[in-house]
């Protein structure tokens, strides 16, 4: 009998391309249909068929204090009865504008967009309007949206469909884009060394997260500083995932790397549609109306994704053991998988970094783009049928992170290991 899930998908196929609004919703790489999704609460959803799953994925990182937080709601609720949006100036935007400007100490500015893909697309062009140069460096297998600039070699689900770039974008919008090897500065250096003064900056997620997931190498992002100001080009740290979730000034403190200009995303909305790019005041004042950088959006700072985003962010502030706790829960249980693989004498990788973390099914170890695709994708996705058929619900691709939330007790973490041992 076919369930509810397997009907709806069997609709969305006449109507949306896929059958999904993202590939990455999609389950065509695991070989089974998308579960459509009706409600979730803390660490776990609930599909239209009534099925309970303990959630890993988390809106694809945004819900760190789970889903459907009680302040986050009630903020939500009260912004409602003022009104869905006004395409006008909001005092709620200042006080993001200031907060996210208080947490993170290399942004003096910020302006606020719709999506992780604008907020990239848009700190490019401030980065190419700052410097009066046009190249811009990023690396294989970091994913930073799907604007046309930006699809080359990328990550996410661009990975698992193995179509390194994309129909559609004309030669001439990737011409000025250059590709390097992740954790390899000496793949940098060469392109700095052909035509470092043609190159406005460097892009990087500080943590590959769209490849699975992959740790910078030691020295490896103070190294992109040290190149960048070497040749007066910009560091843009593309922190849509990174930011907010590895601690409240994100991977530049975790690391200890500033950069000059930074990407956030749906974080800051506490999962609702939005995203940010900020940095020094001298770059950020490029930026109509003050400069002559154009860039706009009508909803752009939207009065509910700021109180849901204000809430959530505020919550992560006052609590100053939240990020140290969490962590914490990554490293433990990230290392118990990791125990789990090696009892297991099968080729299972395991990379992570604080509460994110991915399961890789190599013999090498993953630190670039190359090596995750060395990973065994059909194993993957029989590792993932099995997973969800004991409840557990995880990216349904290879190359995408697993996300803990401050939702996940013990209890629950514990009984993902156990159905982790019978998967792997």
């Amino acid at each position: 009998m076919m369930t509810k899930s397997e009907s709806l998908f069997q609709e969305a196929v006449k109507y949306i391309p896929g059958g999904v609004n993202s590939p990455v919703r999609a389950f065509g790489s695991v070989g089974l249909t998308p579960r459509f999704i009706e409600r979730a609460r803390g660490s776990h959803m609930y599909d239209v068929d009534g099925r309970e799953y303990l959630d890993f994925v988390g809106s694809w990182g945004p819900m760190i204090l789970g889903h459907d937080h009680p302040a986050v709601r009630e903020s939500v609720i009260k912004a409602c009865e003022d009104g869905l949006s006004f395409g006008a100036a909001t005092e709620r935007e200042v006080e993001m504008a200031e907060l996210i400007c208080s947490l993170v100490p290399s942004i003096d500015m910020v302006r606020m967009v719709n999506s992780g893909t604008e907020a990239v697309m848009s700190a490019v062009r401030a980065a190419r309007g700052y410097t009066g140069r046009d190249k811009i460096v990023k690396f294989m297998g970091c994913y930073h949206g799907h604007s046309d600039a930006m699809l080359v070699k990328a990550g996410s689900g661009v990975m698992t469909a193995g179509v390194p770039d994309s129909a559609g974008v004309p030669a001439g919008c990737t011409a000025d884009t250059l590709s390097a090897v992740y954790n390899d500065l000496d793949s940098v250096q060469s392109l700095f060394d052909l035509c470092g003064d043609q190159i406005a900056a460097v892009i990087v997620e500080p943590v590959g997260a769209n490849m699975g997931v992959v740790p910078p190498a030691e020295g490896f992002l103070q190294g992109l500083r040290d190149i960048c100001t070497r040749y007066g080009s910009l560091l843009i740290f593309d922190e849509v995932i990174t930011g907010f979730r590895l601690g409240l000034d994100g991977a530049q403190g975790y690391f200890g790397v500033q950069a000059d200009l930074t990407t956030f995303g749906k974080i800051i909305g506490a999962g609702m549609p939005v995203g940010a790019y900020g940095g020094k005041r001298e770059i950020m004042e490029t930026v109509a109306p003050v400069g002559k950088v154009y860039q706009a959006g009508t909803l752009s700072g939207n009065p509910v994704a700021m109180a849901a985003g204000l809430a959530q962010l505020r919550l992560l502030r006052d609590d100053p053991l939240f990020y140290e706790k969490l962590n914490r829960k990554g490293d433990s249980f990230y290392g118990e998988i990791e125990r789990i693989a090696e009892e297991s004498g099968k080729p299972v990788r395991v990379n992570h970094v604080g509460s994110l973390g991915c399961v890789f099914f190599t013999e090498v170890p993953v630190v670039n783009y190359a090596t995750a695709k060395t990973a065994d994708t059909q194993k993957y996705a029989a590792y993932f049928a099995s997973m969800l058929k004991q409840g557990i619900y995880l990216a349904p691709a290879q190359f995408e992170a697993m996300f803990l939330s401050a939702a996940h007790s013990e209890e629950e973490l514990a009984y993902a290991l156990e159905c982790i041992k019978k998967s792997i």
